[in-house]
């Protein structure tokens, strides 16, 4: 098969074994049968998207440059939509990492922020108690 061949979702729905397995993300059909034993997170993680769209799955991960890379070799044809098949639940790649660091970097500082101030409270209740002794 080459790259520029387009497959229907029926197509690509046909491929679910281990033996045969096919993946559309973002669009594209990749033929990821010889890769299912190498990969990472283990078969049951290619098994359970076979043969369907993978985008949201694929981008959910945060995979590697390198992930992708090996991905764009396993590439095998384009996906033709046609009426009433699944639209995607991602249309662009994510940068999911960017934008996850960002928002974990937002809870650290809140986080201190939390800190600090219940410092001061404490501190504040501290010092009245050492003002105003009881008789």
């Amino acid at each position: 098969m080459s790259a520029t061949q387009e497959l229907t979702y029926s197509d690509v729905s046909e491929h679910t074994s281990k033996k045969d397995i096919y993946l559309v993300i973002h669009d594209k059909v990749y033929n990821t049968s010889s890769f299912v034993d190498e990969h990472p997170g283990g078969e049951e993680v290619l098994l359970d998207v076979g043969g369907q769209d993978a985008t949201e799955a694929f981008e959910d991960v945060g995979h590697s440059d390198e992930a992708r890379e090996i991905l764009e070799g396993l590439l095998i044809g384009t996906l033709k939509r046609a009426p009433g098949d699944p639209q995607p639940k991602t249309s662009a790649p994510s940068t999911t990492t960017s934008s996850g660091e960002k928002s974990g970097a937002g809870l650290g500082v809140g986080l201190y922020a939390i800190i600090f101030i219940g410092g001061l409270v404490a501190f504040g209740a501290y010092k009245y108690l050492q003002a105003n002794p009881e008789k």
